[in-house]
């Protein structure tokens, strides 16, 4: 139960971007220590930064670059130094190689250890062939005082520096053709039942705070018809975790272990009155591989869908008419076509018929995504 408890209490920041950690991190003061310089020289391009005074948090460098090839090997070298006293610290640099906005502890480019001034730091690095195209993060940091080695990329502490620069890379995986990182690229489900499979392993970045794993988003557009939608991961090739969220961004179910696939997920969930959803695929914690999605949905009986989604009232009317359950643009007809009334914005409200003379029109809106017409006398 432990990472029930753990995930439902990270709820509260389900739909924030995670990427790079640029808050709350880094040191309090701009005293003592500090990397005084970073020089990186790429396959074409390099960064040559000199530091001093500190700066409070995440220098952001970004506007320094260079360009790096999937497969290359190159050296940074850095001076973990001070801009004030000498003390004890510890330093190390990364590049997220992967592109999902975390600071692995296999994107560690080396570590240092001493008392400035000590002799500048060399370390020399490849480019991992599976390296994500594109521009990504170095950042690199010095803590004075840490305890203990590897560092905390996303720690934050009182003295020493922590600053980002830009890694374009090249040669590497081209992701274009991996859609659903995002919300705006979300894979589209567009009739159900739906069986697809696929790999958060690469090219896909985390977006949702519950975990660090990469996160993948599907849309679907539900029917009204629909009952519920149940959605499954079972069969999938490590410890996955899947949630479901409205277009605001609000968690509508989420679930870790399924009760009939292990550590695979499952679950079901409501989808009556509600627009677009996306169901997101991740990983329980850094977790990553294949998987397997299989969603599916129970339809309204007959009974159930005889009862329309809106009351229209009163029919025949006179003064005015009220529709029920509706917001949205609302249109009165002639029994020819032609267009009578409009209102851009109905929220609930009497509708005055001042303007109508007596007789039959088509009232049209919207309900659920499904388009309505209903018939209407003014006496």
């Amino acid at each position: 139960m432990t990472k029930f408890a753990t995930t439902f209490a990270l709820l509260a920041y389900f739909h924030s971007f995670s990427q790079y950690c640029i808050t709350n991190v880094g040191p309090t003061t701009t005293i003592d220590s500090n990397v005084e310089s970073v020089v990186l020289v790429g396959s074409s391009g390099s960064i040559n930064y000199v530091g001093c005074p500190g700066v409070v948090g995440v220098q952001d460098l970004t506007a320094l670059s260079t360009n790096l090839n999937a497969g290359g090997t190159y050296t940074i070298s850095i001076q973990f130094g001070t801009c004030g006293g000498n003390y004890t610290g510890k330093g190390q640099a990364w590049i997220d190689f992967s592109g999902d906005g975390i600071f692995d502890a296999g994107e560690s480019l080396g570590t240092w250890e001493g008392i400035p001034p000590t002799p500048l730091s060399t370390f020399t690095f490849t480019v991992p062939s599976g390296a994500q195209n594109g521009a990504t993060r170095l950042r690199v940091t010095q803590q004075e005082a840490a305890s203990s080695l590897p560092l905390n990329p996303c720690a934050s502490f009182a003295w020493g520096s922590v600053m980002d620069f830009t890694i374009n890379i090249a040669n590497g995986i081209d992701c274009s053709g991996y859609p659903g990182d995002f919300t705006n690229d979300a894979i589209a489900v567009t009739s159900l039942p739906y069986t697809s499979t696929g790999n958060n392993s690469i090219c896909y970045s985390n977006q949702n705070l519950v975990y660090n794993s990469p996160d993948l988003y599907y849309q679907l557009n539900p029917s009204p018809l629909m009952q519920s939608i149940h959605v499954s991961l079972c069969g999938s090739s490590f410890d996955t975790f899947l949630s479901v969220i409205d277009a605001q961004g609000n968690v509508m179910a989420f679930n870790d272990d399924g009760d009939n696939c292990g550590t695979a997920s499952e679950l079901t969930f409501d989808p009556q009155g509600q627009g677009l959803v996306y169901i997101i695929v991740e990983g329980w914690g850094n977790s990553t591989g294949e998987f397997d999605i299989q969603i599916d949905a129970n339809y309204l009986g007959t009974d159930e869908l005889n009862v329309a989604p809106y009351k229209i009232y009163p029919n025949p009317a006179n003064d005015f008419v009220r529709i029920e359950s509706i917001q949205g643009p609302v249109k009165f007809n002639t029994l020819t076509g032609a267009n009578v009334m409009s209102i851009d914005k109905y929220n609930g409200e009497n509708i005055s018929l001042a303007d109508l003379k007596p007789g039959v029109y088509f009232v049209e809106f919207e309900s659920n995504a499904v388009h309505y017409s209903e018939k209407i006398i003014i006496e």
